[in-house]
């Protein structure tokens, strides 16, 4: 199962004693931030954690996997996560 807003909300709810809607809007800033930042080309970093980066992939021919047509895949942005060497240490125990 995944991790919600909601339950990150919790825990910062049970960790600081705030409201839980306070908490909640804790989340929705924090991710808005970061969904602005990385909407204007912007990296972000999180010590600790990882790096957000926006890398653009340029136009390429490709094809329909369903018709095995030709085409031309337009050029693109595409989001991009390279996690700590913390957080891999904590994954891998």
């Amino acid at each position: 199962m995944a991790l919600t807003k909601k339950q990150i909300a919790r825990s910062i709810q049970q960790g600081t004693g705030t409201s839980l809607n306070q908490a909640f809007q804790y989340v929705e800033t924090t991710l808005e931030i970061i969904k602005n930042t990385l909407a204007s080309g912007e990296d972000v970093l999180v010590s600790g954690f990882g790096k957000f980066k926006v890398k653009e992939k340029n136009a390429r021919k490709g094809r329909n996997p369903a018709t095995g047509e030709s085409m031309m895949l337009k050029s693109r942005k595409v989001l991009m996560f390279q996690c700590s060497g913390k957080l891999r240490e904590k994954v891998n125990g």
